[in-house]
């Protein structure tokens, strides 16, 4: 067997999280390493390289298989690998990549189990979205209900911005199809948004576990973020590409235009610093 040549990945070596492509979606294929390169090999016998430490997170659609050498290289790279549904529709499992230690997860930990600081970490969390507004003396639910009442407005603005007609959010799970144009794309940019905060999360050495608003989910942190972005990354976009699209939905186009918004509004540049401030309470 041919001595294989492995260059050791130090965190030193690895890009930030800011400096980082937020996902690729393969389907259909084999992720493999040639050396210490990773490659993917899809159904027409194409080979393409793929920079792993360049990458925060890689979606496993239907038809994946992968190598454990690959999963080696990529954990050592710290990129996160996800299997997932066609279009990433659905979340089957994710890799958890080890970090190098767990103190940032017993401060998260320890502010989620006792009620007055998660419920001081809500609020910073619901200032972003609320900043004009006394939330002092504002119960949780009190909160949760304001901001069920901004969504609704949200769906509304954007609905009228964009000349699109709205029903109101409806998705069935395992029934994607089911959905209009508009319901289809905030489902799949909510997904992929998930995917990448995710392997935000975990690079950051926070857990997705530990939940300050969301409880009783999978991953009740990742909503929690989620929902600082949404309007923009996913609520604006899924109308915006309705009229645009003109009612034909193309997985393509939503892909590359859910990257395009995640670039141009910089998340990956002040995610760090707004979760140190949301845990903290200081930047």
């Amino acid at each position: 067997m041919k001595n294989r040549l492995f260059v050791p990945i130090t965190k030193e070596l690895l890009p930030q999280v800011k400096e980082r492509y937020p996902f690729l979606y393969l389907e259909r294929g084999r992720l493999e390493i040639d050396d210490s390169s990773v490659k993917w090999l899809d159904a027409n016998k194409n080979i393409v390289r793929i920079p792993v430490s360049s990458i925060m997170t890689i979606l496993l659609g239907p038809g994946t298989s992968v190598t454990h050498e690959a999963i080696k290289i990529c954990s050592a790279a710290n990129c996160m690998l996800c299997w997932v549904g066609t279009d990433s529709m659905l979340y089957y499992a994710v890799g958890l990549s080890p970090t190098s230690n767990t103190r940032k997860i017993k401060k998260q930990a320890s502010l989620s189990v006792n009620n007055k600081s998660r419920l001081e970490v809500a609020k910073r969390m619901f200032s972003y979205r609320f900043p004009n507004d006394d939330i002092t003396n504002k119960t949780l639910n009190e909160l949760m209900g304001m901001e069920g009442k901004r969504v609704k407005a949200l769906y509304e603005k954007y609905s009228i911005k964009y000349n699109v007609g709205w029903k109101g959010r409806n998705y069935i799970p395992g029934k994607f199809q089911m959905s209009d144009i508009t319901n289809k794309i905030l489902t799949a940019a909510n997904t992929a948004l998930y995917a990448v905060l995710l392997s935000c999360i975990f690079s950051l050495g926070y857990s997705p576990y530990f939940g300050f608003i969301h409880s009783g989910s999978p991953l009740p942190f990742v909503y929690d973020i989620a929902d600082l972005y949404k309007e923009k990354l996913t609520i604006e976009l899924a109308f915006e590409l309705t009229y645009n699209l003109a009612g034909e939905y193309n997985r393509e186009v939503v892909s590359s235009c859910f990257i395009e918004r995640l670039q141009n509004e910089k998340l990956f540049s002040k995610i760090a610093q707004d979760i140190k401030f949301i845990l903290e309470g200081k930047k």
